[in-house]
């Protein structure tokens, strides 16, 4: 693990597996860090050199202060990249690392050889939820908002059968400081990537839960219709469907970046 610095904001950043072997890039949800990949670091360090890193705001990264928008978030990317050496990436992103995923594949092309966009959107019409959640955080912090959350991010079987991941997952996001979530919720409630899409070329791959009720299985398919030949698979699983699915998530995604 390492503090990296971009453009002034130290980011935490993990690098394992093979050192010879293509990069693959992993970026978080908004409130989670570069732990909530866990169950895919085995799999995926078989073959990739794998970089995990907590966004700006989040985890053991440095919290500038905000707002903060896509093209930040972004470019802290492409800086973290040019600090390793590393030309070029397969990206798996989900949620808000989907959507910083969308804007490197439109306006980095050249680093982006493939593109796995997980549980994610381009654009949110209605700004007045996240108006709402960034006032009740900036007042009382984390707390109000926890319970409500673990509803979003898992399906009600899956928090019924796994508390312990749910909870697990909910001490992660109160760790989360409040500053750098709302700042982080200004980008992604800020995010206008509608005419982004058409620009992405990198082989896509969008990834959809069936109970996602915080971006459903109807923005996924927006993504991909714009998309040029992006695929879309479908998981059994809320908003982080690779923690609600982990086997079936890395199975897509392995079959995915291997196949193209």
């Amino acid at each position: 693990m390492a503090l990296i610095e971009v453009d002034g904001c130290e980011l935490n950043v993990e690098v394992e597996g093979p050192p010879q072997g293509p990069a693959l890039m992993l970026s978080n949800s908004l409130g989670t860090t570069l732990h909530m990949w866990q169950a895919q670091v085995k799999p995926f360090t078989q073959r990739f050199r794998l970089i995990r890193y907590d966004c700006r705001g989040h985890g053991k990264s440095a919290v500038p202060p905000g707002p903060y928008a896509m093209e930040r978030l972004g470019r802290d990317v492409l800086g973290i990249l040019d600090r390793l050496g590393i030309a070029t990436i397969d990206w798996c992103g989900l949620s808000m690392g989907g959507m910083i995923g969308q804007w490197l594949g439109a306006n980095a092309p050249s680093r982006i050889r493939r593109l796995v966009l997980a549980n994610t959107c381009c654009y949110y019409p209605v700004k007045a939820p996240w108006n709402e959640r960034i006032a009740l955080v900036r007042e009382s912090g984390l707390a109000p908002i926890a319970d409500a959350m673990m509803g979003r991010w898992f399906s009600k079987g899956f928090i019924e059968r796994e508390p312990a991941t749910v909870a697990r997952m909910k001490e992660m996001m109160l760790a989360t400081p409040a500053a750098g979530y709302i700042a982080n919720c200004e980008a992604v409630r800020d995010m206008d990537h509608r005419d982004n899409l058409g620009r992405i070329k990198a082989p896509t791959l969008i990834v959809a839960g069936r109970h996602d009720m915080a971006t459903p299985v109807e923005a996924a398919e927006y993504i991909r219709a714009r998309i040029p030949g992006a695929a879309l698979t479908l998981v059994d699983a809320g908003h982080l469907s690779n923690i609600e699915q982990a086997s079936d998530f890395t199975a897509e995604v392995l079959g995915f970046l291997e196949s193209t």
